[in-house]
């Protein structure tokens, strides 16, 4: 089988010729492989995320296309532009700092993101912190190369990614609504507006979904979850105010025959039980371990491995990145004997790759895959 062709056997429920394997490395590991500053992936687009990580797939030879989402800035369903421009406001040799200007109001964001040379962007960073007064005095705009954009670059990815594995797009919907401290205390102090925030959400997800349907090529899967579903929310909130919305989603994803997928990293076991339980879900990751999360991934297998694809587990620092290759063979051996049993299987990673994970252990995740996860 191809890398595409095995992926997809797996979303069918099918026993594919082996346990495909799909290790997160989105976005620190390919930046990396680049040789190039972080800033002039992120920031600069030169190359863009989106190419540095299917150079990054077709040269370790994973089955690829889950951990890629970076579409550029111009929305890949509806065409949709940002209001606002990105504008550099500081630099110096390790960072660089920008902010949002909205040309139409004159107002600049209170807020700025930081591009380190050798790490991934940091947002919501106080600009202050950088010596940067309120308004900024002094910018420069940023310039970036041109490229496709919308639909048409997506088009173009999907087309360049052929046989080495699937491409997804935004569902438009979430399952992280509450993300801090502050918004913990504003939905408990009048919860109604986040009550109607979520209903728009799920709303304009289901007419996101109409108009999937009518594209000419449809996405294999979209994507539906957000990383840290279980921090700042509450099980019980989780419950009530999204598995209905997640529930809409993933039935209407189903009906115009498109794969459904939730990433969630930290705990998630209780999000499998919902799922599970009143969704369509296809795929759910990453599943990860104690201390990060609190999944145990043969007892899932058990109980709902006939029912949804499990996509996971390796430990992400102990195994991946400071592991020996044997160690990473054997978590990979571990992890297939407790999943592998009737497919609806995907061997991964908790979460993201760090960005010095050996590529010596992404490859030895890989071989053990494509040998030791046979059917």
């Amino acid at each position: 089988m191809t890398n595409r062709e095995r992926l997809l056997t797996v979303l069918r429920g099918e026993i594919p010729d082996c346990v495909p394997v799909c290790p997160d490395f989105s976005n620190m590991v390919p930046c990396r492989l680049t040789g190039r500053p972080f800033w002039d992936v992120y920031l600069f687009r030169d190359p863009p995320l989106w190419r540095a990580h299917l150079d990054a797939t077709k040269l370790l030879g994973n089955d690829g296309g889950f951990e890629l989402y970076d579409f550029g800035p111009v929305d890949v369903v509806d065409g949709s532009r940002p209001l606002t421009e990105e504008r550099i406001v500081y630099r110096d040799a390790d960072v660089i700092v920008t902010q949002l200007f909205d040309p139409g109001t004159g107002a600049w964001s209170p807020r700025a993101t930081a591009y380190p040379v050798a790490n991934p962007p940091v947002e919501n960073v106080d600009p202050v912190r950088y010596g940067v007064p309120r308004p900024p005095r002094d910018w420069e705009p940023v310039s970036r190369r041109p490229q496709k954009e919308g639909y048409e670059l997506w088009r173009s990815i999907r087309e360049e990614m052929g046989e080495s594995g699937i491409v997804g797009m935004s569902s438009g919907f979430g399952t992280f609504v509450i993300s801090g401290e502050a918004d913990v205390y504003s939905f408990h102090d009048n919860p109604r507006p986040w009550i109607e925030k979520i209903e728009r959400m799920t709303a304009d997800s289901l007419q996101r979904l109409d108009a999937i349907a009518g594209l000419p090529v449809k996405p294999d899967f979209v994507m539906c979850g957000g990383s840290g579903t279980l921090i700042f929310q509450t099980p019980s909130f989780v419950r009530e105010h999204l598995l209905p919305g997640l529930k809409k989603v993933t039935r209407r994803a189903k009906e115009i025959g498109v794969f459904s997928h939730v990433h969630s990293c930290g705990p998630e076991r209780e999000l499998v039980d919902m799922v599970v339980e009143a969704t369509d879900l296809t795929v759910i990751d990453p599943l990860e371990i104690p201390p990060m999360g609190n999944c145990d991934l043969a007892e899932i297998k058990r109980r709902y491995g006939d029912r949804i694809v499990l996509k996971g587990n390796l430990h992400t620092t102990q195994v991946m990145l400071r592991g020996s290759v044997e160690e990473v063979a054997r978590a990979s051996r571990e992890a297939i004997d407790a999943a592998r049993a009737g497919g609806r299987f995907i061997l991964s990673t908790g979460d993201q790759c760090g960005r010095d994970t050996p590529l010596e252990n992404i490859r030895a995740m890989i071989e053990t895959a494509r040998t030791y996860g046979r059917y």
